[in-house]
């Protein structure tokens, strides 16, 4: 029907000049007003009701029968639809088939629900179309972005009134800047530490000039390598192997009992690594402040303080955590992030901004001059465009949107969004502890839990057998609980992720439940029906699959 409505409608519709014109500055008609004041005003006025309405978790129906219905390749000469006709496909036959990430039932990734005020941020941002890689293209723009980044710098640094009168608008220094995501900020952050590593020296101009086997030659070394718990994100292997460190010159450390990294392996790893016979330099030690699958922060004081002891780089990977440093009531969980050299922060997690923003922060406010670039026709010599300093080219304005939201909401707004994952998936792991058919694995220290079903009889039974049984049972566990969550994800109402832990009792991976709380509008109630849910799968399992004996 589809393919017929445009065969009809590409008869009438034509790309002339005049067309062209039309398009491009207002709508074809009264019609097309109609259908986008219907969605927008709704969008813009009632957003979750809409969401709610028009958009599933993860509908039942898999990507190979979605496929079949994008397969087209053609890019046709006249225009195939009108904006009404383009608008209506979007709310009736795409958004039912995308994930609804702001149902207080979807409790399963660091994407979640926006503030209905954000959207009215982003699309007057989206309308403004500054761009932030120059003051020719952004002006005010550029200005009021180093303000918020002095804002979030002060949030994590806190330095006197004195520091942030000098540096907030120096056109020579810079507190940080804003990028894409996470990860381009942890490539910024350790693109910067390789740099002040591997430096000038003897004749030699540096790496970001001559190259990794120069440095290393210069500086008479074999490697450079990057300390992280087992649990570092993955982008700092992909940071090294942008710079050209190697991934495998990542060395991830071992975990204590509470999933943060051992801090006495860690010193013993910098003892060994700094031994005057040792051609090994280490570029950078990361501490996580908020564990993608575990939630947990690493003892980011004692990180500091070693670091210091031995000149490292710091740096701490907050991309989750950090916005609880606006919570009074838990902010001492990031006791020691003050000492980093660097802070990664994502906006579009807990500053609960749309898709995408990510910020790195720096101690020191010339360290970016490191990575400076310049380009006759945009970024010159001795301008101050925010470019020079930035991995990202051009980029949109997310300071605005970031810029509002800090003053519609306050710290005090943030702090209480914060206080309520906490909170809640403090209660969400005691009560799993109270049901039967679950375990907990990893307590939650912000907002991020991880569970199974493993009922109490066999958690019994694996406090008393042998490591093959042992292996056996979890084997038979790991498939219980891959099925109760793919089942639960494609029935559609609610959305829990999994992924695997190594549990140090059991030296070896399970397969666990994954639990992220930062939706306001998810209660204990909402948790007990999911609770319930899987229960309900679990007990309708096969006999094979659930007996284990």
């Amino acid at each position: 029907m589809d393919n017929i409505t445009s065969i009809h409608q590409t008869k009438a519709l034509v790309a002339d000049w005049k067309a062209l014109m039309r398009t491009f500055i207002m709508p074809e008609n009264d019609v097309s007003r109609t259908v986008l004041v219907k969605y927008m005003e709704q969008i813009l006025f009632g957003l979750h009701d809409f969401l709610k309405k028009h958009v599933g978790i993860t509908e039942e129906i898999s990507l190979k029968v979605l496929s079949k219905d994008f397969q087209n390749t053609i890019i046709r000469k006249t225009p195939e639809k009108k904006l009404a006709d383009i608008i209506t496909d979007l709310i009736e036959n795409i958004a039912p088939h995308a994930v609804n990430v702001a149902s207080p039932y979807f409790i399963g990734h660091m994407t979640s629900a926006i503030p209905f005020f954000m959207v009215h941020l982003k699309t007057i941002t989206a309308a403004l179309n500054q761009n932030v890689v120059k003051l020719e293209t952004s002006k005010v723009v550029s200005v009021l972005e180093k303000q918020v980044l002095a804002k979030i710098h002060r949030l994590i640094y806190n330095n006197s009134d004195e520091f942030y009168s000098c540096h907030v608008q120096n056109v020579h220094t810079t507190l940080g800047c804003f990028l894409e995501d996470g990860t381009l900020a942890n490539i910024t952050a350790l693109w910067v530490a390789r740099n002040a590593l591997l430096g000038q020296k003897d004749g030699f101009t540096g790496v970001e000039k001559e190259g990794l086997y120069a440095a290393y030659k210069a500086h008479k070394i074999d490697r450079c390598v990057v300390l992280v718990s087992k649990l570092g994100h993955f982008s700092i292997r992909k940071a090294c192997g942008v710079l050209g460190i190697g991934s495998q010159n990542i060395i991830p450390l071992e975990l204590n009992q509470n999933y943060q990294i051992d801090i006495n392996m860690l010193r013993k790893t910098v003892k060994d690594l700094t031994s005057n016979h040792s051609k090994t330099k280490i570029m950078a030690i990361v501490g996580i402040a908020g564990a993608t699958e575990t939630g947990t922060l690493d003892p980011l004081y004692e990180i500091g303080e070693i670091c210091r002891e031995h000149n490292i780089y710091y740096h701490a990977d907050a991309a989750w955590g950090g916005p609880t440093l606006m919570s009074e009531k838990y902010s001492h969980l990031l006791k020691g992030i003050e000492l980093a050299d660097s802070v990664t922060i994502d906006g579009h997690k807990q500053l609960y901004m749309p898709m995408t923003c990510g910020m790195v922060y720096f101690k020191s406010p010339t360290i970016l001059d490191a990575i400076q670039y310049f380009a006759n026709y945009t970024n010159r010599p001795g301008s101050v465009d925010l470019g020079i300093k930035s991995i990202a080219g051009s980029r949109e304005a997310n300071s605005l949107i970031l810029h509002g939201a800090l003053k519609i909401m306050g710290s005090q707004g943030y702090a209480l969004l914060i206080e309520h994952g906490i909170e809640t998936a403090r209660e969400f792991a005691n009560t799993i502890k109270k049901r039967s058919t679950f375990q907990i694995v990893t307590n939650p220290e912000l907002n991020i839990l991880t569970y199974r079903i493993c009922p109490d009889y066999i958690q019994e039974k694996l406090n008393k057998t042998g490591k093959k049984e042992t292996i056996r049972i979890n084997k038979i566990l790991n498939e219980t609980n891959r099925v109760v969550q793919r089942t639960q994800r494609e029935a559609g109402n609610s959305f829990v992720s999994r992924t695997k832990i190594k549990v140090k009792k059991f030296d070896e991976e399970i397969v666990v439940l994954r639990s992220v709380i930062m939706n306001p509008m998810t209660n204990m109630k909402i948790i007990n029906e999911i609770l319930d849910e899987q229960e309900k799968i679990y007990n309708s399992l096969s006999p094979v699959l659930k007996k284990i004996a």
